[in-house]
């Protein structure tokens, strides 16, 4: 794959197909999707193509997923094999993909943001269905009378509830730009700690992430609120370097084919459809953040995302 297409024109080939296929994924009967990495003989090693994820995302059994199944959908990419990074910070690994030297990362998903979209490559697809803007606090369980009667945004500013982010996520601006106190940290393993010390009342998770984070924590002493949903358009998507266009056209190709044949609607369902059954998004209170920091077209998949909210949440809690 020699060529390589603008990004404007990937957005808009990429747009139109997402927005009219993702209906269709969230509502037909899905199966569970194996997730087994690809293995060759020790002849056909070299041959191998060696994909490095960003160790957060690996961890991750649905991004890893989606990953594998946009590559198995192209075997004419090659055999491929996905490898586990270095254990980098977020702004680490996108200093190494805007770089393109090191190879210590090929790619990560992460929430979207015009400047990201401008330094990356961006497989502009949200992975999760636009979920990862959907946010419930963590919180420790003596804080959460400091939660009860919140029902805007003004009443959650008048709470001066803090709320830790990652010193890089998108998210940290588009909080403070509502007016919403924000504590960060560079490393989302220390930002737990941060919130047994009382550093913050409320790390806010994805809706697709937060369940994981839990299994991952085992700690008993970490609750989820029950009542809030902080919702902005925050698309997260799969990004490589700018010049590695053909692991871009690779992905990219992969994600359509999965759309067409079925398969991605397995995926979320498999991977999403329990987080929100067992939040109860249904029945929360959404509060509904401004998010000025995206690129127009990710303003557009998000607006999409906000408004088809309902409909997905009542699909995925059958």
């Amino acid at each position: 794959m020699e060529y390589s297409l603008p990004a404007s024109l990937v957005f808009h080939r990429f747009r139109k197909l997402v927005l009219c296929l993702m209906p269709l994924a969230f509502c037909l009967a899905a199966g569970p999707l194996s997730a087994t990495t690809s293995s060759t003989t020790a002849s056909q090693a070299a041959a191998v193509r060696g994909y490095v994820l960003w160790y957060r995302n690996y961890d991750s059994p649905a991004i890893r997923a989606l990953v594998e199944l946009a590559l198995k959908k192209t075997p004419e990419y090659g055999e491929f094999q996905i490898i586990r990074s270095e254990e980098l910070s977020q702004g680490r690994v996108l200093r190494e993909l805007t770089d393109g030297q090191s190879r210590l990362v090929d790619i990560a998903n992460v929430a979207t943001s015009a400047e990201r979209e401008k330094s990356l490559t961006a497989i502009p697809f949200p992975v999760d269905g636009g979920l990862l803007g959907f946010r419930v606090c963590v919180v420790m369980p003596e804080s959460l009378p400091r939660f009860a009667g919140i029902k805007t945004l003004d009443d959650l500013r008048d709470s001066q509830i803090r709320i830790g982010q990652g010193a890089h996520w998108p998210d940290t601006p588009v909080l403070e730009a509502n007016g919403i106190p924000v504590v960060t940290h560079s490393r989302y393993e220390i930002l737990f700690g941060m919130l047994r010390n009382e550093r913050f009342e409320c790390f806010a998770r994805g809706v697709s992430e937060v369940l994981y984070d839990l299994e991952l924590e085992q700690d008993p002493n970490l609750v989820i609120e029950p009542d809030l949903l902080i919702a902005y358009p925050m698309p997260s998507y799969l990004f490589v370097g700018p010049e590695d266009q053909e692991t871009a056209h690779r992905l990219q190709l992969g994600i359509e084919r999965a759309i067409h044949d079925g398969s991605f609607n397995d995926f979320l369902r498999h991977y999403y459809a329990r987080a929100v059954k067992e939040l109860d998004l249904d029945e929360r209170t959404v509060i509904t953040l401004e998010n000025p920091y995206l690129s127009e077209e990710s303003r557009y998949v998000g607006r999409k995302t906000f408004e088809n909210l309902r409909r997905r949440l009542e699909v995925l809690s059958r």
